[in-house]
């Protein structure tokens, strides 16, 4: 079983910038893709990155393609989420998972507590 642990978010303005932390515990963090989701508020959640073990392939969603950056340690078992340009529809609680490829949106552990993304306008 696999914990993770999701921090960085908070209130920003548009056009501002975040970089949300991801520390995964409980298991070995080699060998494996890891991915950021979101969920907004009354939606469903949605796959927004991810990345390949030794970080050589990384997916974006469309949306935030070009303003969001993946990145991971493996030595400190954290994955990263750079946000940059922010709009108020980045505004959902973030979260991060493992997952089988670097763009699949299937998630293979439980949930944290995610971190919440608020971008005012």
């Amino acid at each position: 079983q696999v914990q993770l642990v999701e921090s960085g978010g908070g209130l920003v303005q548009t056009g501002g910038s975040l970089r949300l932390s991801c520390v995964a515990s409980g298991r070995t963090f080699r060998d494996v893709a890891m991915g950021w989701f979101r969920q907004a508020p009354g939606k469903e959640r949605e796959f927004v990155a991810g990345i390949s073990w030794y970080a050589f392939n990384t997916y974006y969603t469309d949306s935030v393609q070009g303003r969001f950056t993946i990145s991971r340690d493996n030595a400190k078992n954290t994955v990263y989420l750079q946000m940059n340009s922010l709009k108020p529809e980045d505004t959902a609680v973030y979260y991060c998972n493992r997952v089988p490829t670097v763009a699949s949106p299937q998630a293979l552990d439980a949930w944290g507590q995610g971190t919440l993304v608020t971008v005012s306008s």
